[in-house]
């Protein structure tokens, strides 16, 4: 096993693996994957890391969430079914596109009353504020304004400038964005969008604002998105696996 192996934590070798069948076929959409204990057995790690595997293809959309029962696939990837909000960088990647990150500014602050509102923590308690510039193919599309815990954002102070997806890293440390919850409207662009994105001040702007949680449920943050018009769009899928997803705009 190369070094690059050794370093990447247990759980998402499993997931990995796991992954791979589900695009080989092994599990179509609808078939239930094996138990917790044999999926355990059979790559001979502990029920906890089985879960932990599992929680990331929870993630991704590919597995139902259920624990107690042998979770079913909801879709393999690429299907039209698997319709949930990825990060922006895998929903980039899924359409061919080349997605881009440069941090703007990472600053230790103290929790405002709506920070500690959506991480469910203390007004004051200390956390990181994150501007960051999203690109596809090199061209400006979305300000990300993030507010993390402490523990999480620390993690994301000391990553490169030029991260592209901190999710991805993040997961490598064991914090996996598990559910979401979305609010999607319109806000005019102040003067920092406007340098950023390369539009008028006041000019509208689509916001997604998001607060995800881990598979504890514990928030690990807090997300206010602003895209230029015409760059994206969002759709929601209802389904007994409900889920919001966007498509390039048109």
């Amino acid at each position: 096993m190369n070094e690059a192996a050794h370093r990447t934590p247990l759980y998402l070798r499993v997931a990995a693996d796991l992954r791979t069948a589900i695009t080989a076929g092994e599990y179509g959409s609808g078939a239930r994957l094996p138990a917790e204990d044999e999926l355990a057995r059979r790559h001979g790690v502990s029920r906890g890391t089985v879960r932990q595997a599992l929680a990331a293809l929870r993630a991704d959309g590919l597995v139902t969430s259920r624990r107690g029962t042998r979770r079913v696939v909801l879709a393999a990837p690429g299907d039209a079914g698997s319709a949930e909000l990825r990060s922006f960088t895998r929903w980039a990647r899924s359409l061919g596109r080349d997605p881009g990150g440069r941090t703007v500014a990472v600053e230790p602050v103290a929790a405002d009353a709506e920070e500690a509102e959506h991480l469910r923590i203390g007004v004051g308690e200390p956390v990181y504020r994150v501007r960051r510039l999203r690109t596809l193919a090199g061209a400006p599309v979305m300000v990300e304004r993030t507010t993390y815990p402490r523990a999480v954002g620390a993690l994301v102070a000391g990553m490169p400038l030029d991260t592209v997806s901190y999710s991805e890293q993040l997961a490598l440390h064991g914090v996996l964005f598990m559910d979401a919850h979305h609010t999607i409207d319109l806000v005019p662009a102040d003067a920092d969008d406007a340098e950023l994105l390369g539009c008028r001040a006041g000019e509208a702007l689509l916001r997604e604002r998001r607060r995800s949680t881990d598979p504890a449920g514990t928030p690990v943050e807090w997300s206010q998105d602003r895209y230029l018009p015409g760059t994206v769009a969002f759709t929601v899928h209802t389904t007994a696996a409900s889920a919001l997803g966007r498509r390039l705009g048109s």
